[in-house]
């Protein structure tokens, strides 16, 4: 399930005098702090007590799906079908199953049927409906929206059929905006807002408040959403698990390991206390962030042999992340190479590619063709997992192109960082000049690294770095690259397309001084010498040779070009040709 899923809050139902009613909140009540387990072992309670609740059935699928339990959710959801074949609410919740195995028609049949059979004014029904349609991938957000303002909207409705609304119907109408992003995200809050309204003190309304300035890269003012959601209600898991999966995050603004270590144990003091193997988990994720990778590894390989293929996936990737982190890239290639053997490649998802291409790409061997075999497996897993990760934003794309960059496979890092440029335009990010050089100086590399030079690859170095040129025209780099682009082109700077640029970036960098530019004016120097040297331009090429000179005492082209403008005075002149007989 998507880590931010609706918590399903439905605990301002009003309340019988039953105990059990009472028992149903309070697997709600365990929903809401996030304690799954626990939810669930409360419903099969009230079912054990009062099978034909279907409440008690459709809330206990809920908590098998956060613990990724898919299968036993449609079980429950069947046996709740099976009691009460009329409930819209657990055909709300095999709709939901459809989504999840990616049937969106089957899906919203029931959800159609279910929206029927309570003429959309069933709160717990509309919420399924909208939060499935929300949360799972493939699900309609709009339709989500749709069915909410359904339920919240009392105009031509009999008194008698009016509906009150509670803060979990606010809540869900905020996720239908905040899942629909861009504009909406002012109404989410507006939603929030409305749910506080009603229950002052609900910590997810805050909590979720804080995702939509998180989506809407507000950051600081989601910590402090965060924070706040964590101060009105302390037992509130879910807000610190926000503020531990934000300071995990690797982002340089945001991941820092001992907060996020703090924010761990933070919440592993409020978790579930039936989930063990979840606790366990916890437990080892401190060590890891507290950089104690022995222990992190030792508490992951002691719990694996207990652990549910779910946890399996998790202690493996943290006991190989572990090994990585201490330097051990053998042993955490051995723990993933044998996760991955264990559970098949159809089983992978992105963390466990990102993973596996970070330790082949730190692998090192001193024979060349074991290298290549680490090097070609690392770029399979890295393609794997940018195809894979639903994170699609530009940050991610730019640590693919990184990772690229590093393996030397410079025209694909170009392509992932241009990916990353369009994703920051689509998302009005204005673009700065190192977000063009990034993808130019890959491009340039990738056309000079063969032979013949690849003419097309080096022209689209050449239009990157006049973007570069464009965002920050007082700043040399762009007409240097573009010069150095242009001299590939023309390598005996004859045709002089390089000139321009060179002229220019000698312009803007001489007054900064040459000696801290040896480097770079070295190469600019040597072009405007080949360039009048082929013009047969003696006095220019003078002055570029004595500017050579002073930055590379020793240059090669300069003692060259001398040698053989020396050579050529030497020659003795040719004969004037004799005027052709003419012939009668």
């Amino acid at each position: 399930m998507n880590r931010r899923k609706s918590l399903l809050v439905a605990l301002l139902c009003a309340a019988s005098g039953s105990v059990m009613a009472q028992s149903v909140q309070d697997g709600l009540k365990d929903l809401y702090y996030g304690k799954n387990l626990s939810a669930k072992q409360t419903f099969e309670k009230v079912i054990a007590a009062k099978p034909a609740d279907d409440k008690a059935y459709y809330y206990m699928g809920i908590a098998q799906l956060a613990m990724e339990d898919v299968a036993g959710a449609t079980a429950t959801f069947q046996k709740g079908l099976a009691a009460v074949p009329t409930s819209a609410l657990l055909q709300a919740g095999m709709g939901r199953i459809d989504l999840i195995k990616g049937d969106a028609a089957a899906a919203k049949t029931k959800f159609e049927a279910a929206t029927a059979a309570t003429q959309g004014r069933d709160g717990d029904v509309a919420r399924a409906i909208a939060d499935a349609s929300t949360e799972v991938k493939g699900g309609d957000r709009a339709y989500a929206l749709t069915v909410m303002d359904k339920l919240l909207n009392n105009e031509g409705r009999k008194k008698k059929d009016m509906y009150t609304a509670t803060a979990a119907d606010y809540i869900e109408q905020g996720d239908a905006y905040r899942y629909l992003g861009g504009e909406n995200g002012g109404k989410a809050i507006a939603a929030y807002e409305k749910a506080l309204e009603l229950d002052a003190n609900n910590a997810e309304a805050v909590m979720k408040q804080g995702l939509v300035n998180y989506n809407a890269r507000l950051k600081a003012e989601a910590v402090a959403d965060w924070t706040k959601a964590t101060n009105m209600d302390p037992n509130y898991a879910p807000a610190f698990n926000e503020l531990f999966l934000f300071y995990t995050t690797p982002k340089k603004d945001q991941l820092s390991w001992e907060k996020a270590a703090e924010y761990l144990e933070k919440y592993m003091a409020i978790a579930d206390p039936a989930d063990k193997t979840k606790n366990e988990y916890l437990a080892a994720s401190v060590a890891f962030f507290k950089k104690d990778y022995d222990g992190a590894i030792h508490k992951g390989q002691a719990a694996i042999p207990s652990a549910n293929e779910f946890y399996k996936n998790k202690f493996s990737l943290l006991v190989g992340d572990a090994y990585l982190q201490k330097g051990d890239s053998l042993n955490a290639k051995k723990v993933m190479d044998d996760y991955a053997q264990a559970v098949g490649e159809s089983k992978l998802d992105s963390s466990d590619y990102k993973l596996l291409s970070t330790i082949y790409l730190r692998l090192k061997s001193s024979d060349s063709a074991t290298q290549a075999g680490y090097t070609d497996k690392a770029l399979g897993y890295l393609e794997k997992f940018a195809s894979s990760t639903t994170a699609k934003d530009p940050e991610t794309f730019t640590q693919i192109a990184d990772a690229l960059k590093a393996a030397r496979k410079f025209e694909q890092a170009a392509d992932w960082y241009d990916k990353a440029n369009e994703l920051r335009v689509a998302n009005k990010e204005q673009l700065q000049a190192i977000d063009f050089f990034n993808v130019g100086i890959n491009y340039y590399y990738a056309g000079v690294s063969v032979s013949p030079y690849d003419t097309a690859l080096i022209n689209k170095s050449d239009a990157a770095f006049q973007k570069v040129i464009d965002a920050k025209p007082e700043l040399g780099t762009g007409y240097y690259w573009r010069g150095r682009a242009n001299f590939a082109k023309d390598p005996q700077a004859q045709s002089g397309i390089a000139k321009p640029f060179y002229d220019k970036y000698i312009e803007i960098t001489e007054p900064l001084g040459i000696e801290k530019n040896k480097s770079t004016l070295t190469f600019a120097y040597t072009y405007e010498l080949l360039y009048y040297y082929f013009k047969e331009d003696k006095a220019n090429v003078q002055t570029w040779s004595d500017k050579l000179v002073a930055v590379d005492p020793n240059n090669v082209t300069v003692k060259q070009i001398k040698e053989n403008m020396a050579a050529r005075e030497k020659a003795p002149a040719k004969p004037a040709a004799k005027p052709a007989a003419n012939k009668k």
